[in-house]
């Protein structure tokens, strides 16, 4: 993968994205992989439903966001905590060498899986050579 494709990247400024809630916000961990076709993200986000998941492309940042409920059964009183709760946000920046038109996603057991379909014209292929 060539570093300009896919970088890290802190949100843009007037991003869809807005922190309404008082909550710890952590980075999800990711791993990237790629192929010759596109580009394949896993976002672990333990402890999220699905309908709670928001993947967000504009301006060549893709936003990845999700919000999770507390762990802390109502009408309890908390004596340890060792797992902290809050919601999730990681950002990249996208290369124009991705067709942001075909981005897809799905969610399944905690993670998220984000699929980045390159555009043609940086797909690797082969050139039959004739011969007279």
């Amino acid at each position: 993968m060539n570093n300009q494709t896919l970088e890290q990247s802190r949100p843009l400024e007037g991003s869809a994205l807005e922190r309404a809630r008082s909550v710890d916000t952590y980075a999800p961990a990711v791993d990237i992989f790629e192929t010759k076709d596109q580009l394949t993200l896993l976002v672990d986000l333990p402890g999220v439903k699905g309908d709670d998941v928001q993947v967000h492309f504009e301006k060549g940042e893709l936003s990845i966001s999700a919000r999770t409920a507390g762990r802390q059964p109502e009408g309890t009183r908390s004596l340890l905590a060792e797992y902290g709760t809050g919601d999730f946000f990681r950002s990249f920046r996208i290369s124009e060498e991705i067709d942001s038109s075909r981005i897809s996603a799905e969610y399944r057991d905690g993670i998220l899986t984000l699929h980045l379909p390159k555009v043609e014209a940086v797909k690797p292929m082969k050139i039959a050579v004739k011969t007279a």
